[in-house]
């Protein structure tokens, strides 16, 4: 049980971890001006970032009936499958030298944290998929929770570290890269999707 709730954090970190976003760009932008030494501090900006995220959207979530729960799961599981098709929208129209533009002048932990705070993804993640999943295991036993966010955020970090260092070394070998796990990541959504659907559904009848 504890496995499940860690992979599930780890395979949905990284598919966030690999679509083109806003951070994503800061950091690729970053990492191509400044260098991969000075811009790998921003790969921690998630942990950062969703500290206050995670409590209003957890606290919210806890005042909610359990029945509200398995709704959301059930739109998260259609918002998976939804990013999805976004991310497979992406890898078709994937262009290399868009991927690697320059759009900003800025660079520092700091900066990067901002951008997350008023990116969507992590609240609409955390309140659609990530805070249903924590408080079903969290319920079943504390550590199912904890392993959730050990394996998300470990696996995020970890990732848009990779980006970082990925584009700082090898600038010709990054976009083919990219577009790879972009493709990966739409699997993983609509798996994920399917499975977030299946479980709300048999749940609730």
């Amino acid at each position: 049980m504890v496995l499940g709730y860690l992979i599930f954090g780890i395979t949905f970190a990284f598919a966030a971890g690999v679509q083109p976003g806003p951070l994503q760009t800061y950091i690729i932008s970053q990492t191509l001006k400044k260098g991969w030494r000075s811009t790998l501090p921003a790969a921690f900006a998630p942990v950062i970032s969703d500290i206050p995220i995670l409590i209003l959207v957890l606290f919210l979530l806890s005042t909610m009936p359990d029945n509200f729960i398995v709704i959301l799961r059930i739109g998260g599981g259609f918002f998976l499958i939804y990013l999805g098709f976004r991310a497979f929208k992406s890898w078709q129209a994937f262009d290399a030298n868009e991927a690697i533009s320059d759009k900003s002048n800025q660079q520092t932990l700091f900066n990067a944290v901002f951008v997350n705070l008023l990116n969507p993804a992590p609240y609409l993640g955390w309140s659609l998929i990530m805070g249903p999943v924590f408080l079903e295991g969290w319920a079943i036993a504390p550590i199912n929770g904890i392993a959730l966010l050990i394996g998300f955020y470990l696996t995020i970090v970890l990732t848009l570290a990779g980006t970082i260092i990925l584009f700082g070394f090898a600038r010709k070998l990054g976009p083919k890269v990219s577009k790879i796990l972009i493709g990966f990541s739409a699997i993983v959504l609509f798996i994920f999707g399917i499975y977030q659907l299946w479980r709300g559904l048999f749940i609730l009848l």
